[in-house]
């Protein structure tokens, strides 16, 4: 009789670890996406210092998984650790992210060779939705939801491949890029014209990959994301010189 409830213990032990470990790993996603989509958005300024005390009574929880949330956006290049100091948030210069640039647009054209996903239903409702949501911005620009809506649209792109290191290596990647847009462009003295122009060819290129996806030509979506990959980051570089922006620039 004991071996039998020791057996069922042990049995219901088994059982309940998985549901305390998802638990701890949606905790855990949850706080890390939070936290990046801070940096990501400027809410957490280049340079400022993140409290582990802080984010543990905002969020509710222990230090504990406060640092190992920190500890990984350290490693993936948006945190910096200063021992004895605290933790920052990383600085962004155009000149810096060059290289990261450079294998965003090479990787690109991966995206419909390796391990493709045929897009179904669902999948072409949330392309056309994000369509939707980039004629709104056309109508009437705001700089955040551009680039929450920029950031939805990665991941659904990111998901026409099931190749899990590319889909790994090209989230990293983008999100090192992804504030440096928000930061060049915030300083411009016509930043109104430019986000107008940025909106618009943002919405060229998802009009274009919406209609690739639609008729399941995932080669030509990773061509189209390349090239404007490509052309962003030569946009970027135009206007960090103060090209492109109507300012007096020597030529």
């Amino acid at each position: 009789m004991m071996e039998t409830i020791r057996s069922l213990g042990e049995s219901g032990a088994d059982l309940r670890a998985p549901a305390v470990e998802e638990g701890a790993r949606r905790r855990f996603d949850r706080i890390y996406d939070t936290l990046r989509m801070r940096i990501c958005l400027l809410e957490y300024q280049p340079l400022e210092r993140l409290r582990e005390e802080d984010l543990a009574a905002e969020f509710k929880v222990s230090r504990t998984p406060i640092r190992r949330v920190l500890v990984k956006l350290e490693a993936e290049g948006l945190l910096r650790s200063v021992h004895g100091v605290g933790t920052f948030v990383t600085d962004i210069d155009i000149r810096g992210l060059e290289q990261v640039y450079q294998l965003r647009v090479e990787l690109a054209e991966l995206i419909g060779r390796l391990a493709p996903v045929k897009p179904d239903a669902t999948r072409l409702q949330a392309f056309r939705d994000a369509l939707a949501r980039c004629e709104v911005l056309v109508v009437t620009p705001e700089p955040r939801d551009f680039s929450r809506l920029n950031i939805d649209f990665f991941h659904l792109l990111n998901g026409l491949t099931e190749n899990g290191p590319l889909r790994e290596i090209s989230e990293r990647l983008y999100f090192q890029t992804t504030r440096i847009w928000l930061k060049t462009v915030s300083t411009l003295n016509r930043f109104s014209l430019v986000l107008h122009e940025e909106i618009r060819t943002f919405h060229r290129e998802v009009s274009d990959i919406v209609a690739a996806v639609e008729i399941g030509d995932l080669q030509s979506v990773g061509h189209i994301r390349r090239a404007h990959i490509a052309m962003s980051f030569a946009r970027l570089r135009a206007y960090s010189a103060g090209r492109g922006t109507g300012e007096d620039v020597p030529s």
